[in-house]
């Protein structure tokens, strides 16, 4: 069967359905591609982590779209202005870090929406196709497939977990393990107290009915966080990924070396 398109990406995730990405931080379209290709379902570029700027991004968004890969960007800052420039190049969604209260996830729906909300309007963009797709249309489509998605990644949100999950137009939740590991001083995100925070947060989010995200470290963790209901799962990165391969392949030709 073929794959889903790119664009049905937001629909997918609001639904529950099981998705994997990756992380994606070399600011080159040639890693997006062959991610593409595998198979994952979505990659999310790294504006906050990694030396990506606006040019680059849009090379790889070009490449996602043709690869069929749903490309979400994590902006540098939620500000309307990041988020409007990575949609129009063509995201399939927006990932804001450090999500501390409903009114900025609620600024961060309203830059990203156009029912609603108050996303600046050009349909002579990649995302519509450039001027192709009638006003009416390319608004409709937007909001049908741009995703919202905030971090819960910091203790200060639990206090305030409910009233972000309420906010209208959030489409999922990415659990941060990796800051909310680094604010109780723990070693890895399989630490046992980081794994009862994503336990607590994951609850929250099924019963306000908002979609779980969150890195895994293998299979058997993307099991157990499955097991508390998160339905989308990450896993590494394109520069993890070529490290993890170059240096088994380094090891396989030691025994030449030592010779």
């Amino acid at each position: 069967m073929p794959a889903p398109s790119y664009r049905s990406f937001a629909t997918r995730l609001r639904a529950g359905s099981r998705l994997v990405g990756t992380f994606v931080k070399t600011p080159t379209s040639h890693a997006t591609e062959i991610l593409g290709l595998l198979g994952f379902d979505f990659v999310v570029f790294d504006m906050e982590h990694a030396a990506i700027g606006i040019g680059a991004l849009d090379r790889m968004m070009l490449a996602a779209r043709a690869a069929n890969l749903a490309g979400i960007v994590r902006v540098a800052e939620g500000t309307p202005a990041a988020i409007l420039s990575t949609l129009d190049i063509g995201a399939a969604g927006i990932l804001v870090s450090h999500v501390l209260s409903a009114d900025r996830a609620r600024a961060m729906v309203e830059a990203a929406r156009y029912a609603g909300g108050k996303r600046g309007f050009a349909n002579t963009t990649r995302a519509g196709d450039y001027g192709m797709v009638g006003y009416g249309a390319h608004k409709a489509a937007q909001d049908r497939e741009t995703a919202c998605i905030a971090m819960i990644e910091d203790i200060e949100a639990l206090d305030v977990l409910d009233d972000i999950l309420a906010v209208p137009g959030l489409d999922a939740i990415f659990i941060g393990r990796g800051d909310i590991t680094a604010a109780l001083g723990g070693e890895a995100i399989s630490d046992p107290r980081t794994t009862e925070i994503v336990r607590r947060i994951a609850m929250a989010a099924t019963r306000h009915g908002v979609p779980a995200m969150t890195i895994c470290i293998d299979s058997e963790d993307a099991g157990v966080m499955a097991g508390m209901g998160i339905n989308a799962f990450m896993i590494g990165s394109d520069q993890g990924f070529m490290a993890k391969s170059a240096k088994a392949a380094l090891a396989s030709l030691s025994a030449i070396q030592e010779k």
